[in-house]
């Protein structure tokens, strides 16, 4: 399974409406994406790592795929409407990272952790 992640870096006086992405973007995107979308999530940046330092990412919003081939072609027939929407909800220019996914543990696991892939 792989991950495609979108960054969006913290800066002093960056625009980013966490209403709108949430209840507009990712809708738009989980419809328009299909059932090539296997599942999505949205973080909301609280800190940083150092005690009252400011998080490094405003927002991250995760989309999850069977393979990269699936992100793609769900993905490029609607990318112009897709990436078009960002200038409603923000003025930071993202950064994406896709990624496979080793290892997905619980909290109730226990014993070695199960590399996937």
């Amino acid at each position: 399974m792989i991950k495609v992640s979108i960054l969006y870096p913290n800066s002093d006086g960056c625009r980013f409406d966490m209403d709108y992405y949430c209840n507009r973007h990712m809708p738009l995107v989980r419809d328009r994406l299909g059932p090539a979308l296997q599942g999505l999530a949205v973080d909301q940046g609280l800190a940083g790592g150092a005690p009252g330092s400011p998080p490094a990412y405003v927002a991250c919003g995760h989309l999850y795929f069977a393979s990269v081939e699936a992100f793609q072609g769900a993905f490029g027939p609607h990318a112009r409407e897709i990436l078009g929407d960002i200038p409603n909800y923000t003025d930071i220019r993202p950064v994406t990272l896709v990624s496979e996914i080793l290892i997905n543990a619980g909290s109730g696991e226990t014993g070695q952790l199960h590399r996937h892939g």
